[in-house]
């Protein structure tokens, strides 16, 4: 057993020196204080990054299909009535969404952008006191409100309650509503009183889209869109104006959920209307996005860029409608953040690597200073050095 223990002992690479040989200097003492400070705001350097996460970024093809796109936004018309500014959605699969009411809330705005009014979009019509009927007599207690399409009826069964049914009869024939004074069911609802009220009024209109996940585009349009081969007009004559101002400020638009982290390039961007007429474009690439927490919960969700630009209607096709244009793709590449924690043998070898760093390269510059004092200090005794 002793022969281990010798043998054990010649592997000792800490070999211990006599208290009575050490020499302790001046320089040593500073050296090690400095050096001791040094490892002590490291170390805690070091442990504060081990407590907070860290973001690891990796880039995938996305291979996703058949899911559906989120769009949420907010933007503000500050010249634009709330009666005369819808939205429409549409994609490069086919399907087509005009005038869309479905979440979408409408605020009133005056001159100087303070709230008017804030209703959800397509409710708050008076009640119909015994309205015209489709056969041309006014309602009676005994009978069911069939209302007249005004010859837009695609059959004899179809009735047209709302003055928003009779504007969707229309639009399905292709035509515009012209005379939208003698209809009926606007008249009942007060849709020309609405605009009259509005005259001069802003719009503040936010919500969100359900769109499918192809590339696609939506806009707001000032005037109900009629569509009639490919072609989007006003039908709204009566109130027709020579040219809207179209001037807006996005307060937000995002694709998808939030996210730590994200920047959406177009909250907070702002265009003034300056020509007589206009097209305002926003073309969007969607990049798919994953971002999961320290916590393992994982959010599905949307970055973007985007690019701009106008078109004065003066100079293209006298068909083009004015209004705010957002077209957006997909990128082919899916982005994916996942917060991390420093691995705690990776936190002790930063440690080690300190502390050994430090007491390694100040025994180096004390070793240094000591042995640099000792020959200046013999060639002095024989006056070597003066």
């Amino acid at each position: 057993m002793e022969n281990i223990f010798s043998k054990l002992r010649n592997l000792d690479a800490y070999p211990k020196v006599n208290e009575d040989f050490y020499s302790r200097t001046l320089s040593g003492g500073i050296i090690t204080l400095v050096s001791s400070l040094a490892i002590l705001f490291l170390f805690f350097s070091e442990f504060r990054l081990y407590l907070h996460t860290v973001t690891e970024t990796k880039l995938l093809v996305d291979t996703s299909r058949g899911e559906t796109l989120r769009i949420n936004f907010d933007v503000t018309f500050p010249a634009i009535p709330c009666t005369l500014l819808s939205i429409d959605a549409m994609d490069i699969s086919g399907e087509q969404h005009l005038d869309i009411k479905h979440d979408i809330i409408k605020k009133r705005i005056n001159a100087h952008g303070d709230v008017i009014e804030s209703r959800p979009d397509g409710i708050g019509a008076p009640k119909i006191e015994r309205p015209l009927q489709r056969h041309g007599g006014r309602l009676e207690h005994h009978e069911t409100y069939c209302g007249s399409c005004f010859g837009a009826e695609q059959s004899d069964d179809d009735c047209c309650n709302s003055c928003e049914d009779v504007h969707e009869a229309y639009r399905r024939k292709g035509w515009a509503m012209t005379n939208m004074d003698l209809i009926d069911q606007c008249k009942r609802e007060g849709f020309f009183q609405r605009i009259k009220d509005e005259d001069g009024e802003g719009c503040n209109i936010h919500g969100s889209l359900e769109v499918n996940r192809v590339a696609g585009n939506f806009h707001f349009a000032p005037g109900k869109s009629l569509h009639h081969t490919n072609i989007f007009l006003d039908d709204l004559l009566a109130f027709q104006k020579d040219s809207y101002n179209i001037s807006h400020r996005i307060n937000g638009l995002s694709f998808g959920e939030y996210f730590p982290g994200v920047v959406n390039p177009l909250d907070g961007a702002q265009w003034i209307h300056e020509t007589s007429n206009g097209m305002y474009q926003y073309f969007i690439k969607v990049v798919p996005t994953i971002y999961t927490d320290i916590r393992g919960r994982t959010v599905h969700s949307n970055q973007y860029s985007v690019t701009k630009h106008f078109k004065n209607l003066e100079f293209i096709h006298p068909n083009s409608h004015p209004g705010v244009f957002f077209f957006y793709d997909f990128s082919p590449i899916k982005v994916t953040f996942k917060e991390e924690h420093i691995s705690f043998l990776h936190f002790i070898t930063n440690i080690c690597a300190v502390i050994g760093g430090i007491f390694t390269v100040a025994g180096i510059i004390d070793s240094f200073i000591y042995h640099g004092q000792r020959k200046m200090k013999k060639k002095m005794e024989i006056g070597k050095f003066r």
